[in-house]
């Protein structure tokens, strides 16, 4: 009988592995480069972007241009007693036109100014690409190992009914050793994996619930399409194959002591590095600008009288004016100096944000390589010893219960075990390629030509 049970185990394996192909080719597939792909062409954020940069580099324009001139239209000295437009020589019907002309260099400076912003969306674009492909990744690695630890649990679970209803067999027809609390082990068993198949289809279902964020298709051009979410996709699996995810410096990992300096002069080619480098000299520009407070603003003005002719017939000539107005920055204690000395302390303030971010992402780093290390550690003594060690034991357990040589708790730890450590394996090789992910994202390199940013080379002189 419990050769039977032997057979019986090895053959239900075989039908819960052929089941569950089935069930896989019959749902929709997402590999991690596809997800990747629509989460990046799908993204909203993109598009407001691009339409900031647009904003502002209108904006730009519009901010090189002179103020517009001013129009008066007047009547002057006209008397009271009787209203009379020809009645004095003083009276006169002016028109006026003045044009006031911005301090110093202000106009070219606030344009470069605005156009050295709009310099920092592309860069922004591109560290939320990044960002995206870091994000999309790790989900899709949460749903990933939910996916594939429920398919270990539902064929440990086949494999423990079949052992339930043999053992159970066994019991009724009083054959070899089988006791009634083997019975009730095997049960209880099946009880707790299915609670952590449950706990699993928690997850995954959780993992792709925010997966499927990402992968929602947007349309600027056509927006009912695009908020009919009904339309869209939200029931979907992923790729029963783990890519293969390199690091884009892998000497990190092969040298011991890897230069940190190095690694902080690798990240200034970082787009959201670059994106604090423009708005430094956009600060700097800004030093510029208040600067030009210290120079006079000029106007020029000029107006035509027109003067009617006298009550006798005789003509009057018509009057016509100019002037030019300037005004004189003498007091500037508490005006223009407070205003250039704020613009310089926002500038030194962007300097340390950038400093900060450098420091951020060089510990971030530091933490994932020292992961990676530990987690190579620990799959190779799964891959070398744990994983061999535990089946040989499961089937040397299965092989003596088999001959009234052992006991059939030990059967069910050893399977169990098995299970935990196939599991385990799974763990560590998908937190392996989440670890290599965020590093990637980190020594991600910008691919615009158009910006040159002010890259102090860390460790140099």
């Amino acid at each position: 009988m419990k050769q039977e049970l032997a057979i019986l185990l090895n053959l239900s394996i075989a039908i819960a592995c052929g089941l569950l192909s089935l069930n896989v080719r019959a749902e929709q597939v997402i590999s991690l480069e596809q997800a990747i792909a629509i989460a990046q062409q799908n993204d909203p954020w993109q598009h407001g972007n691009k339409l900031k940069q647009t904003a502002l580099e209108e904006r730009s324009i519009a901010s090189g241009s002179l103020p517009d001139p001013q129009i008066s239209l007047g009547l002057a000295n006209l008397p009271t007693d009787t209203w009379n437009f020809n009645q004095e020589g003083m009276t006169q019907f002016k028109v006026g036109i003045s044009q006031m002309f911005p301090r110093g260099d202000s106009l070219e400076i606030k344009q470069d100014r605005l156009k050295t912003a709009s310099t920092k969306f592309p860069l922004l674009r591109e560290d939320r690409r990044a960002k995206i492909k870091q994000s999309v990744s790790e989900l899709w690695f949460d749903a990933y190992l939910a996916q594939q630890t429920i398919r270990l649990i539902e064929k440990d679970r086949g494999l423990f009914e079949q052992m339930a209803d043999v053992v159970k067999a066994s019991y009724s027809n009083v054959v070899g050793k089988i006791r009634q609390q083997d019975v009730i082990r095997a049960q209880l068993e099946i009880v707790q994996l299915d609670d952590r198949l449950t706990a699993e289809k928690q997850k995954f279902e959780s993992a792709i619930a925010r997966l499927n964020e990402w992968l929602v298709i947007y349309n600027s051009d056509d927006l009912n399409q695009t908020y009919d979410f009904d339309r869209q996709t939200s029931a979907f699996s992923v790729s029963e194959q783990l890519p293969h995810v390199k690091l884009t410096t892998p000497a990190l990992v092969e040298a011991n002591n890897y230069s940190r300096n190095a690694l902080a002069n690798e990240l200034l080619a970082h787009p959201a590095i670059l994106a604090i480098d423009v708005e430094q000299e956009v600060a700097d520009k800004g030093i510029s600008l208040t600067k030009q407070q210290y120079k006079p603003q000029w106007g020029v003005n000029a107006s035509y009288g027109y003067r009617d002719n006298m009550q006798s017939g005789e003509g009057r000539a018509d009057l016509f004016s100019v002037g030019v107005t300037f005004d004189l920055p003498l007091f500037t204690e508490n005006k223009q100096d407070k205003e250039v000395a704020a613009s310089i302390a926002e500038s030194e303030a962007v300097k340390t944000e950038k400093l900060l971010l450098v420091k951020k992402m060089l510990s971030a780093i530091d933490k994932e390589l020292q992961q990676l290390k530990r987690l190579s550690q620990r799959q190779s003594i799964y891959n070398d010893l744990l994983l061999k060690q535990t089946h040989d034991q499961a089937e040397a357990a299965l092989t003596a219960y088999t001959n009234d040589d052992g006991d059939f708790a030990e059967v069910v730890r050893s399977r169990i075990a098995e299970l935990n450590a196939k599991i385990s394996s799974l763990q560590i090789e998908v937190d392996t390629l989440k670890a290599i992910t965020r590093i990637n994202y980190f020594l991600t390199q910008s691919t615009g030509n158009n910006h040159v940013g002010r890259n102090h080379q860390f460790g140099e002189e």
